[in-house]
């Protein structure tokens, strides 16, 4: 397995930001992401496990440690709707699997990005779905050991854009999933997926390099019950009852302010945009700025979707 040096990340963002690391791995195989983690530990640096890249923020001035990038890539069908999907396979390409083999369930993922394995960590979730409802079981492999890790779902304490593979960031990493779907029809599946793909199109704005959105929806039970009683005719379940930030944040005079190259989005105010070479810095302002607008105006503190390093 190659072990490249000083590798600059922004091209493995979807923003386009961000500095270099100073060592890089992308591990084909449980063996060589076995081997990536031994080098790691040799090293006594900071490890970074990188995924899709499509909600990360990273550092101008890059990452001082070690960054693995598993391209565990590939679908196995284990039994008649059952399939082992690798964490470094695009949600792209898992969904044109399931069109392909007339297997339902994961339709409501048409247009997200990114890898299987970040929307496991994540639950990644829109239009009434979560990925917590299909999956069955996710191994990983634990950094301090290389110890090979299997748990169920009800294990792995998905939660709203949590999981306990993001509660333990950075001491295992997915290696892959067992999925249950159900059969469909392959032309029905399709059209639903290109139909989500198409709503993404025309309310996000996918023309400028993105990390998606921002910002966490706000749970409803978490405000006071004169906000829920303002905001309950705007609130969607997802899965449970929130109030959309987008509108919040619509409300908050903030849509189109800009900080160097970045841009809060006239279109979807819940995603800062890089209109060309933005810097990491530019979004931070942008992320305060949103925050400290919204409790102003309405009292309510929002909390960020994406991650750092």
């Amino acid at each position: 397995m190659n072990i490249r040096k000083n590798v600059n990340l922004a091209k493995y963002s979807n923003y386009k930001i961000g500095g270099s690391a100073s060592y890089f791995l992308e591990p084909k195989t449980v063996s060589e992401l076995k081997q990536a983690i031994r080098f790691a530990r040799g090293s006594k640096l900071p490890i970074f496990i990188l995924g899709g890249g499509t909600n990360l923020l990273i550092s101008d001035d890059g990452f001082k440690g070690i960054v693995i990038r598993p391209v565990l890539d590939f679908f196995k069908i284990v039994k008649r709707n059952f399939v082992e999907v690798g964490a470094g396979a695009s949600v792209k390409n898992f969904l044109k699997f399931t069109v392909q083999k007339e297997m339902s369930g994961m339709e409501w993922a048409g247009g997200l990005p990114g890898s299987v394995g970040g929307a496991i960590r994540g639950n990644a979730g829109c239009f009434g779905g979560e990925t917590k409802d299909s999956v069955v079981s996710v191994k990983s492999v634990r950094v301090k050991d290389g110890k090979i890790i299997e748990r169920n779902n009800k294990q792995c304490a998905f939660g709203y854009r949590d999981s306990i593979f993001k509660q333990r960031d950075g001491e295992e990493i997915i290696a892959s999933a067992i999925f249950k779907l159900k059969p469909g029809i392959a032309k029905d599946i399709k059209k639903s997926i290109e139909d989500k793909i198409n709503y993404r199109w025309s309310r996000h704005p996918m023309e400028h390099p993105s990390i998606g959105s921002t910002f966490k929806n706000i749970p409803l039970a978490s405000l006071t019950k004169k906000q829920q009683a303002l905001y309950r005719e705007v609130v969607k379940n997802d899965p449970f009852p929130v109030v959309p930030v987008a509108y919040i944040i619509s409300k908050a005079d903030v849509m189109g302010k800009k900080s160097g190259g970045a841009m809060v989005s006239p279109k979807h105010p819940n995603f800062i945009v890089n209109m060309g070479r933005a810097k990491a810095k530019d979004v931070e302002v942008l992320i305060g700025l949103v925050k400290k607008s919204v409790w102003d105006k309405f009292k309510i503190r929002i909390e960020e979707e994406i991650i750092r390093i």
